[in-house]
């Protein structure tokens, strides 16, 4: 039997509160479902590869085309989530989109709620890119970009967008990142017209790393972006849009508003908190250079807003969380396109 002093007693129960605090956020429990119960392919569909049982999906992009899906319905709010596993090796340029919008349908105001996964050279992390349009406000872009605490091309992540109301929520596995608010000050740029969900990998070289110096180097592809779990929770919108929509769908929006991974509570106010203090490298919330009249939804605070340039990119370099990736990236991404390749011959 080991026996502690009072102060080592006090410490262990300290680190032992600290663990729980830390694990105290619940999992966040949908119902998920097959691709073809919720899912469609939208473009390239020779890059599309299904597993056995339907419930994982992977897109490639490739020298002839990258490729995506789409959601069956339109949703008036809702729960969107996607178990996610990004490409590995060299991936600059490469661009893996989770995201809901009604573009093709209202083309010059239109809504859209993005998770975008920015590719990188070997040896730097992916970064992860959120952005809230509503009403065609493309020219008020509302991005924040975040790296991660783990290594996304290792194993499958959760990503979940939800939208409500009251507000939109991104979260990363079960810990929210990012939390706007619905006011009358943001009048029509709060996303409020039912949207498709979509899933897309595609060649961003003009932009996507280092604003476009690095370009995608298909010696290192074929890309494999894979998706698990989804999940479709709203109110389905099939058919012509109409005036009612809003009016039919108010029950269940209610509902979603009231529900467990809707509610903020404290633990995931502070959850949010130290994720975006460790992990956020860029706000449009600091960008003045940008925007020198701050927008009505952003807490600017000021301990973090001297974290940041006038440009609102982080002042230092976060330290890199993750093992640099290996050279054998490149076979073990042929390897893997080749598995799901027979995978999908065999069915």
């Amino acid at each position: 039997m080991v026996c502690l002093t009072p102060a080592a007693a006090a410490l262990l129960l300290l680190v032992v509160v600290l663990a729980a605090a830390v694990s105290a956020l619940p999992a966040i429990n949908v119902t998920t479902m097959a691709f073809e119960d919720g899912y469609a392919p939208l473009f390239g569909h020779g890059n599309i590869l299904r597993s056995a049982d339907h419930r994982t999906v992977s897109l490639l992009l490739d020298r002839s085309t990258g490729s995506g899906f789409i959601s069956s319905s339109m949703y008036q709010h809702g729960f969107f989530s996607a178990s996610i596993k990004l490409p590995s090796d060299y991936t600059a340029g490469v661009v893996v989109a989770f995201y809901a919008s009604n573009g093709d349908v209202f083309e010059k105001r239109h809504d859209e709620l993005d998770f975008e996964f920015l590719g990188n050279i070997r040896g730097k992390p992916w970064r992860v890119q959120t952005n809230v349009y509503g009403n065609g406000s493309v020219g008020r872009g509302r991005e924040e970009r975040y790296v991660l605490p783990f290594d996304p091309t290792t194993e499958f992540h959760r990503y979940s967008i939800l939208w409500t109301p009251a507000a939109v929520a991104f979260y990363v596995d079960d810990v929210p990142v990012r939390e706007v608010r619905q006011s009358a000050a943001m009048g029509g740029d709060f996303p409020s017209k039912p949207m498709s969900v979509y899933a897309t990998v595609w060649d961003a070289s003009t932009w996507a790393t280092a604003g476009g110096r690095y370009r995608v180097n298909y010696r290192y592809g074929p890309f494999v972006a894979s998706f698990t779990d989804l999940a479709l929770l709203g109110c389905r919108v099939d058919g012509p849009i109409q005036q009612t929509t809003a009016e039919r769908c108010a029950a269940a929006a209610e509902a979603l508003r009231a529900s467990d991974v809707a509610v903020m509570t404290v633990e995931k106010q502070q959850a949010m908190r130290r994720f975006r203090e460790r992990n956020m490298v860029y706000s449009y919330c600091y960008d003045t250079l940008r925007y020198p009249a701050a927008f009505p939804e952003c807490d600017v605070v000021e301990s973090e807003r001297r974290r940041f340039k006038d440009t609102g990119h982080l002042r230092f370099a976060l330290r890199r969380r993750m093992s640099p990736r290996r050279s054998h990236g490149r076979a073990a991404s042929r390897d893997r396109v080749r598995e799901l390749k027979k995978r999908a011959a065999d069915m």
